[in-house]
């Protein structure tokens, strides 16, 4: 920088000489010059001497339905892509999983330890700063722009490669844990449910089978009160009948003796023998009408009353009874009770439960390998960055080069004006002959 500067004498009136001040400008170009390299070079060291920061991005998207058809076609747990997908953005965003995550990788996370903080203060910075979500726009109901996309800024040091890929398989991992448990609480449930039915159903049966035993049984005690009621009634009608059957042979005894007939008789045979008739003649007798019991003759008619006196019991007489004593004596045991009671595997008898073991043995073969479940796409995984997203260094050199140059100006501008000001002063206290004419003609002027 050269002290001997002399600004170029300032114009009379108030417009600025663009040509002038350019020349003055440019008369300070090496100022510039060593303000624009020296302002660059700040720039370069800062670029080199800052810490790199890259940037990572993975982008997610449903998955194919068929990677999905074994466990929504299980009618237990339905899970279309689009859900699987939400899932899965609820679990890369939620603080557990991420916590999680940071816990179980600890050596990919050490440049963000610092000294005298705690594992969880640690891991707020990095989740504050460094993992972002978006998602698609809501008003957009097109199936084609669902997606997830996750990014990670991470300083130079820190291998964010593996951090984000390794997060999203975690929270894949974490979600498809978590549907492996639901889903088997949905079919324990749904067992216990059938359980619950089934234990209904026997319930039902043994209250049916225990109802069905005492009407049987109450059907037999009621037979056998009505056989035993039929078979007093009928031994009493023939008790009746053979007194009455007594009662009728004293009287036909009696009549008979009073007519003489000791041997059975008829009523024609009896006036024959009155005339003396040829007892060589054998007669016969054509009569619709009933001969009295007394033609029976003495001699009939006491032996069959003697044979009634004796007699002890009436029942021969009655083909019922006979009929009684076969029903009292299929009455003694009931088989039909003896078949319910000797069931051993009863389950076999219960109705309307086929469908119930149905489901029961088709949830308890149930059998879904979680592990090759797959519930959303990875379209773009994370891949290592190129270059870093700051500093830029060609664009951070650039700047530091224009706002030198910029500096550069405004100090030779400055300059200027301060030496203008210096030679202004400078000739108001010390005036040239000319300068001096000039006022005094100005004065007289003015007088």
């Amino acid at each position: 920088m050269s002290s001997s500067f002399n600004a170029p004498p300032v114009p009379p009136s108030d417009e600025i000489d663009l040509v002038a001040l350019f020349q003055a400008v440019w008369q300070q170009k090496i100022l510039i010059l060593a303000t624009t390299l020296l302002v660059g070079l700040v720039a370069v060291i800062y670029v080199f001497s800052v810490t790199p920061e890259y940037q990572v991005s993975s982008v997610l998207r449903p998955a194919a339905i068929n990677e999905l058809d074994a466990l929504n076609r299980s009618d237990v747990y339905k899970l279309p892509p689009g859900d699987a997908l939400i899932k899965v953005g609820a679990s890369l965003e939620s603080y557990d999983t991420r916590l999680g995550f940071f816990r179980a990788n600890q050596t990919l996370f050490k440049a963000f330890e610092r000294p005298g903080r705690t594992l969880e203060q640690s891991f707020e910075e990095f989740n504050r700063k460094s993992i972002t979500l978006v998602l698609p726009d809501s008003k957009k109901a097109d199936s084609l722009s669902a997606y997830i996309k996750l990014g990670m800024e991470y300083p130079k040091g820190v291998d964010g490669v593996a951090i984000l890929n390794g997060f999203i398989a975690y929270a894949v991992a974490m979600e498809r844990i978590q549907i492996s448990k639901d889903l088997a609480v949905i079919v324990k449930n749904r067992l216990n449910e059938l359980n619950g039915k089934m234990n209904a159903a026997r319930a039902s049966y043994e209250t049916d089978k225990e109802a069905k035993i005492a009407l049987l049984t109450e059907k037999d005690v009621l037979n056998r009160a009505l056989l035993h009621d039929e078979l007093k009634a009928l031994r009493a009608r023939l008790k009746t009948q053979r007194a009455d059957r007594i009662t009728q042979l004293n009287e036909s005894i009696g009549i008979a003796k009073s007519l003489g007939i000791r041997k059975p008789a008829t009523p024609s045979s009896l006036g024959d023998s009155d005339r003396g008739a040829s007892s060589n003649m054998i007669r016969t007798e054509i009569n619709n009408q009933a001969i009295p019991l007394y033609f029976m003759g003495v001699e009939a008619l006491e032996a069959e009353r003697a044979a009634l006196e004796r007699r002890k019991s009436d029942d021969f007489t009655e083909a019922r009874i006979a009929e009684i004593a076969k029903e009292f004596q299929l009455l003694q045991a009931n088989r039909q009770i003896e078949v319910l009671n000797s069931r051993e595997n009863e389950d076999i008898f219960l109705g309307g439960v086929e469908p119930l073991r149905t489901e029961e043995a088709r949830l308890k073969n149930l059998n879904i390998d979680m592990s090759r479940l797959k519930l959303v796409t990875i379209d773009q995984q994370a891949l290592e960055p190129l270059n870093p997203i700051f500093p830029k260094k060609s664009l951070v050199i650039a700047l530091g080069l224009f706002l030198g140059c910029l500096l550069g100006v405004a100090i030779a501008l400055v300059r200027m004006a301060i030496a203008s000001r210096r030679n202004a002063a400078v000739r108001t206290a010390f005036p040239t002959p000319s300068a001096a004419i000039e006022q005094k003609e100005s004065e007289v002027k003015a007088g």
